[in-house]
């Protein structure tokens, strides 16, 4: 490819090439990535996979039970070539870790990770301001639209050329980690990125589609219901709503499809934040959004979670009142008038 676009912010070149010089070296590797993957996630990690695979790498790619993944994301490339967590290696060599803030996030494969740092090396590749850290090598870049950014200057400092799976992948870690280029983030460099991957023929219609515009009309039913009980709090330019385990039954909606309902709360002219929870058999998990100066990141990492300044989110095993009141009051002190 003639068009080369210059490299994106990094708060850690040395860090780039470090993580590149091991991954290049490595035969073997082995990639996770968060519980309850999103696109960012699979794509910054099934592009690794791919372009390992070109290298000449074994490689092995999973992420934590349950081993599902959303259907919006059923065409990424290589999805087929992960998988579940009982089949990962148990004291991989070089370990790869994408968009994972935490190695609780990791769950069972928190065991592997650890030996990973004990016995081998492993790499944290992400963007998330609160990220912890955990890795032997840590490409924290906190200023990149996403991890797949990350992953593509990992990719150039290795000097590995992208393919067309590669690149689709990142393509969908890059427009769903900016909302379908609606986000903040998305920066000059961002549309240099993505020229870039265009580029390779990716499939952007159909992807954007199956991404942003398609749910099953049980879905739609059940998001009818949740949007009903949307309350609003003008106060605090609040949204909120929830989706209970009773309402997902009733629907035969899977957890995972519901992962895009936080983009319809957000869409009220009065949502300056937007909250849904989600029950779960652990708790609700609880996605926040941010259009004002109130950093939901800071709020969710207060409560075991963590994201971006704008987008975020936590786990809590309580009820729902007792959650919205916790919210509520963590908004009030987090708030610049």
């Amino acid at each position: 490819m003639s068009h080369q676009p210059p490299p994106l912010n990094r708060t850690d070149q040395d860090g780039v090439a470090h993580a590149a010089a091991v991954i290049a070296s490595s035969p073997t590797l082995a990639l996770a990535c968060h519980v309850t993957p999103d696109g960012d996630a699979l794509g910054s990690m099934l592009a690794m996979h791919h372009l390992a695979l070109a290298a000449g790498k074994q490689v092995v790619s999973s992420w934590p039970e349950p081993f599902v993944s959303a259907a919006c994301y059923r065409s990424i490339p290589g999805l087929d070539l992960a998988v579940p967590s009982s089949r990962f290696p148990y004291e991989p060599d070089v370990m790869v870790t994408f968009d994972c803030g935490s190695v609780g996030r990791l769950k069972e494969l928190a065991e592997p990770a650890s030996r990973a740092v004990a016995t081998g090396q492993l790499i944290v590749l992400d963007h998330h301001a609160t990220n912890e850290r955990f890795g032997t090598i840590n490409v924290v870049d906190t200023s990149a639209a996403a991890t797949a950014v990350v992953v593509r200057e990992v990719a150039r400092a290795a000097g590995w050329p992208l393919n067309r799976d590669a690149a689709t992948c990142l393509y969908v870690g890059l427009t769903t980690d900016t909302g379908h280029f609606q986000y903040s983030s998305t920066t000059p460099q961002v549309f240099a990125l993505a020229e870039e991957l265009a580029e390779f023929d990716v499939p952007i219609a159909r992807l954007s589609r199956e991404l942003f515009g398609e749910h099953r009309f049980a879905y739609l039913q059940l998001a009818s219901v949740a949007l009903a009980r949307a309350e609003l709090d003008e106060e605090l330019g609040l949204v909120l709503t929830s989706v209970t385990l009773a309402d997902l039954d009733s629907h035969n909606v899977a957890y995972e499809e519901v992962e895009g309902l936080i983009e319809w709360v957000r869409s009220a002219a009065e949502a300056e934040i937007a909250c849904v929870l989600k029950e779960a058999p652990d708790g609700f998990r609880v996605s926040l959004r941010s259009v004002s100066r109130v950093d939901v990141g800071a709020i969710a990492q207060s409560l075991g979670g963590g994201g971006h300044r704008l987008a975020a989110g936590f786990t809590m095993d309580a009820t729902r009142e007792e959650i919205v009141a916790i919210v509520k009051a963590r908004l009030r002190a987090h708030r610049v008038d």
